[in-house]
């Protein structure tokens, strides 16, 4: 899987864990919300347990434990699936300051809005990098700076900075 982080491939500091793996004594990591309760009682709130999970989950259910996740994933399984964004602007009203990923087949013309949505990174499988190379994220990072949604990129819309411009 690529990361990507303001427009650029970088390494991940994040290792995923599948389910039958143990869990290790130290090091980041992010498991599956089945079993995130059991990883959070055996290493601690420390920040370095993140958990991925789907864009379905209702987020009362991860409020409980929100504030001690280092990360949140969401998974995207198809780029024409939007409800991870929903869900990830959710996230953001409970205050958590944490990373959010989109986990999956996003695409690049995507990405400003994932960025709008509160996400501050995406990760896309190796199949999905080799079409839509860095330059690519970059530039679609560059293109839509400015939204007319309120959103997580910038503290106001092109519409707030038409009000204040009019005054």
């Amino acid at each position: 899987m690529a990361l990507i982080s303001n427009g650029e491939f970088v390494v991940d500091d994040w290792r995923r864990l599948a389910d039958e793996e143990a869990l290790p004594d130290k090091g980041k990591i992010i498991v599956s919300y089945e079993r995130l309760d059991s990883a959070l009682k055996a290493r601690g709130a420390n920040g370095d347990i993140g958990v991925i999970i789907n864009n379905t989950l209702e987020i009362d259910k991860l409020t409980p434990v929100i504030a001690k996740l280092g990360l949140i994933a969401i998974a995207f399984p198809s780029f024409a699936d939007g409800r991870g964004f929903s869900l990830a602007r959710l996230i953001r009203r409970t205050g958590y300051r944490g990373e959010l990923r989109a986990s999956g087949r996003l695409l690049a013309d995507q990405y400003t809005h994932a960025l709008g949505c509160g996400f501050d990174t995406v990760e896309i499988p190796d199949d999905l990098a080799q079409r839509q190379n860095e330059t690519q994220w970059r530039s679609a990072r560059r293109t839509h700076q400015r939204t007319y949604q309120r959103g997580y990129i910038s503290s106001g819309s092109i519409l707030d900075s038409r009000r204040k411009a009019a005054q």
